[in-house]
């Protein structure tokens, strides 16, 4: 939504910057942290990403995450963190990680994925897919999706 008393220009400006800071916070999660994270991935600021673990977080190209969207690397209960744990956390290209949704540590979801609102995925995601629930389960296969996870008609 635009505000009103903004000029065309002055809201482009705007767009700009946050995209700059998505960009920047994407180059810090690389550059920092040693996550496997491809440059053009839509991480929302409010998503929540495992630093626990960051070596074994791994997302493909043109990925969105949206909102309140956590993604684990490491199960401390289980003693599945640090240099012990070396399963990784994937998330393959072209996916849509809906707001609210959990990816458990270890699990590898794949590409051309839409993990719905609010799941929570305890278990590996086929190609292709979409997913919903609580654990998640999947609701349709054979599905492609274009940029950030959407679905081509």
């Amino acid at each position: 939504m635009r505000l009103r008393f903004l000029n065309q220009r002055a809201f482009m400006w705007l767009v700009h910057i946050r995209d700059s800071l998505l960009w920047l916070r994407t180059w810090m999660f690389r550059t920092f942290y040693g996550m496997q994270i491809a440059p053009d991935v839509r991480i929302s600021f409010k998503a929540r990403i495992d630093k626990t673990n960051p070596k074994c977080v791994e997302i493909g190209e043109k990925t969105y995450i949206a909102f309140d969207s956590i993604i684990l690397a490491h199960d401390y209960s289980t003693q599945r963190h640090g240099g012990a744990f070396a399963q990784k956390t994937k998330i393959g290209k072209n996916c849509f990680i809906g707001c609210a949704s959990i990816i458990m540590p270890g699990v590898s979801v794949g590409d051309h994925v839409i993990v719905g609102a609010g799941s929570v995925v305890t278990k590996d995601v086929p190609s292709n897919s979409i997913v919903a629930g609580n654990p998640a389960k999947v609701v349709r296969s054979g599905i492609n999706t274009i940029a950030y996870g959407r679905v081509v008609p």
